[in-house]
């Protein structure tokens, strides 16, 4: 455990620093498994994360030491299970500023909350709940960003890239780590003040393909459809030649932009 002089409130003030581990998230599930009451804004970071997980069981692969592998434990006990979503987006939006401040005006959030720079992925988050009947009790939210990569898997190579890819230098990680902490910190308070149209709006504002007409893959079927917003619950809300329709994660598939 490692205090550390972050400009925030909470987030990042309990900073745990691993060399190795198989998932972050993992870690950290275990960690208030084991130690509750743990203290919200928990950080942990690790060099090297040799299982770490995406979306509904994706394989996240990271080079040891080069990249962003972080969790962090947050108890949105205020939010309505309706508007779960809206952690979502404020965990993205926080990530996407911190890159944005970088690489101006080429950052995108692929919905659900992969990032992307101009076609590539850059990142992802994965955010798994706990419940209390019908109340959040606690969320551990896995980031993994691509910083310090230079290259990557060949079946993933064209598909990704990195901070140090694009701007040509290498940026240092606990600064990366310090900028995520504070963003997540000011969208989450944001979110516990109710300002869910602010969340929102800057979040279609970001939006990959947003108001764009594209081709999609739906259960193996090619349509075209121009994504209008996204419900409170999550689902991607997308007009095509067949009316308005509404996707849950993982059930449509980009193909390419018209």
């Amino acid at each position: 455990m490692q205090n550390n002089t972050f400009s925030t409130l909470f987030v990042g003030q309990n900073l745990i620093k691993l060399k190795e581990v198989d998932s972050t998230n993992n870690f950290l599930k275990d960690l208030v498994s084991k130690s509750e009451p743990l203290a919200e804004g928990t950080v942990i970071m690790a060099d090297n994360q040799f299982s770490g997980r995406g979306q509904q069981q994706s394989v996240w692969q990271t080079e040891a030491g080069k990249n962003i592998s972080m969790s962090i434990y947050l108890k949105p006990s205020f939010l309505p299970l309706q508007k779960q979503f809206y952690l979502n987006i404020a965990v993205s939006l926080a990530v996407s500023d911190v890159l944005d401040a970088f690489i101006a005006g080429y950052i995108k959030i692929k919905w659900p909350n992969d990032i992307y720079y101009l076609n590539k992925k850059m990142g992802g988050i994965l955010i798994e709940n706990t419940l209390t009947g019908s109340a959040f009790k606690s969320s551990v939210i896995g980031i993994g960003l691509n910083i310090n990569q230079l290259n990557f898997p060949d079946q993933i190579s064209n598909r990704a890239t990195s901070l140090i890819q694009i701007l040509q230098k290498e940026t240092d990680l606990i600064y990366i780590l310090e900028k995520i902490s504070i963003f997540i910190e000011k969208y989450y308070l944001i979110l516990k003040s109710g300002g869910y149209d602010i969340l929102q709006k800057n979040y279609l504002k970001r939006l990959y393909n947003f108001n764009i007409r594209a081709s999609y893959l739906d259960h193996g079927k090619v349509f075209e459809g121009t994504i209008t917003g996204v419900e409170d619950g999550g689902r991607l809300v997308m007009h095509t030649d067949h009316g308005l329709r509404a996707f849950n994660f993982k059930e449509i598939e980009f193909i390419h932009t018209k």
